[in-house]
C-alpha cells in the first residue's frame, strides 16, 4: 500500500510517498517546494495572496506526483500558519477544490506528539532528552526519554516570526538580540520550569535547521541518507556565532546555506543557543526525521492493526 504524507509548514511545503507492505514503511520519494507561506504578515495571522498562490501550485505538484506514483491514501496535515490564520479556512477549502487535497490542521499538541513518534524512529532516545523543533511559525519543545512524553508544548516563536518582529538591524545588533531574548524568557517560563523539573541533558534537533547546522560542519554528510548525526557543541557554538555576527551578504555566499534559511538560520542559532543555556544541556545531535516521518510512522501502525490491511 502506497501512502503520501504532506506535511505544510510556514516556510516549506513537503511530500513523502512511501509503500507500508512489509515490516517498515520505506520511503520511496520525496520532495520539498520552499512556499514562504508566512511571508509578509505571518504576526497579523494572514497568509498574503503571493503566498496563498504559492501554496497551492505546490499542492498542484504534489498532486501531480501522488497520481503517478499509484498512492492510495494521502495524509496532508497544516501547522502555524494555516492554523493560526484568519484565512486559513479559505486556503484549506481552495487546496481541496485547486489541488484535490484534503488537509487536517492539527494543534501545537498534536504536532508535538507526531514530532516525538518521528524522532522515535531514529533511536537517539536512549535517555531524557529535550526535543526542540524550529518552524517558521512555531516551534515545539518535547521532554520525553525512549517510552514516554514527560512534558511537550508548541509556542508561536518560529523563526519568521521572529525574524519579523526582531529583526531591524544588518548584521543584528544587540538592541534586536536582546528584544529577542526578552520575548524568549517571557515566552518559554513553563519550558524552563519543566526543563528544572526533569532536567534532560541531550538537546534533539528536528530536521530544518538542525539540518542546516550540521550539513555545514559536515558537507561531505549525505543527510538524506542518515537517521540522525551528533553536533558536538563547540563546533555548533562557534558556527552559530558565525551566523550572528554575519550580514545578510555575508550569509549569501556561505556554502551549503540555502536562500530560505539566509536569515532565518539567525533567529534559528539566537533560539538553539538561548535553550542550550535555558536547560543547561550537554549534548547535541540531529534527527533527520520529523513530524511527517512520526506521521507515516501512525499510519504504518493504523493499516498494520487492520485485518486486512494486506488486501488494501
Amino acid at each position: 500500500m502506497k501512502v503520501a504524507v504532506i506535511d505544510l509548514g510556514t516556510n516549506t511545503f513537503h511530500l513523502i510517498i512511501a509503500d507500508l507492505d512489509g515490516p517498515e514503511a520505506k520511503v520511496i520519494y520525496k520532495t520539498n517546494l520552499p512556499v514562504r507561506l508566512g511571508e509578509g504578515k505571518i504576526n497579523d495571522n494572514i497568509i498574503i495572496p503571493e503566498a496563498f498562490e504559492r501554496g497551492l501550485r505546490a499542492l498542484e505538484q504534489f498532486s501531480l506526483l501522488i497520481k503517478a506514483h499509484g498512492v492510495s491514501l494521502v495524509k496532508a496535515t497544516a501547522t502555524s500558519a494555516i492554523r493560526s490564520a484568519a484565512n486559513g479556512a479559505d486556503f484549506v477549502k481552495a487546496a481541496k477544490n485547486y489541488a484535490e487535497i484534503e488537509i487536517t490542521v492539527i494543534s501545537g499538541e498534536e504536532e508535538a506528539a507526531y514530532i516525538f513518534e518521528g524522532v522515535k524512529a531514529t533511536g537517539l532516545l536512549k535517555e531524557c532528552c529535550l526535543i526542540m523543533d524550529i518552524g517558521g511559525g512555531s516551534t515545539e519543545f518535547i521532554i520525553c526519554d525512549p517510552t514516554q512524553v514527560y512534558w511537550k508544548k508548541s509556542y508561536n516563536i518560529g523563526a519568521a516570526r521572529l525574524m519579523q518582529a526582531y529583526f531591524h538591524s544588518d548584521p543584528i545588533n544587540t538592541k534586536d538580540k536582546t528584544a529577542i531574548t526578552q520575548h524568549l524568557t517571557t515566552e518559554l517560563a513553563d519550558l524552563k520550569e519543566n526543563l528544572d523539573k526533569y532536567q534532560p541533558n541531550h538537546l534533539i534537533g528536528s530536521a530544518g535547521a538542525f539540518e542546516t547546522f550540521t550539513g555545514m560542519l559536515y558537507p561531505e554528510l549525505d543527510l538524506k541518507a542518515i537517521k540522525s548525526h551528533k553536533i558536538p557543541l563547540a563546533d555548533y557554538r562557534e558556527l552559530s556565532a558565525t551566523f550572528i555576527a554575519s550580514s545578510h551578504a555575508e550569509r549569501a555566499h556561505m556554502p551549503g546555506l540555502i536562500k530560505l534559511r539566509v536569515d532565518m538560520i539567525v533567529m534559528a542559532a539566537l533560539l538553539t543557543d538561548y535553550i542550550l543555556e535555558l536547560g543547561n544541556l550537554q549534548q547535541m545531535s540531529l534527527s533527520t526525521y520529523d513530524l511527517k516521518m512520526g506521521v507515516l510512522a501512525s499510519l504504518k501502525d493504523q493499516t498494520d492493526q487492520l485485518p486486512s490491511a494486506k488486501a488494501l
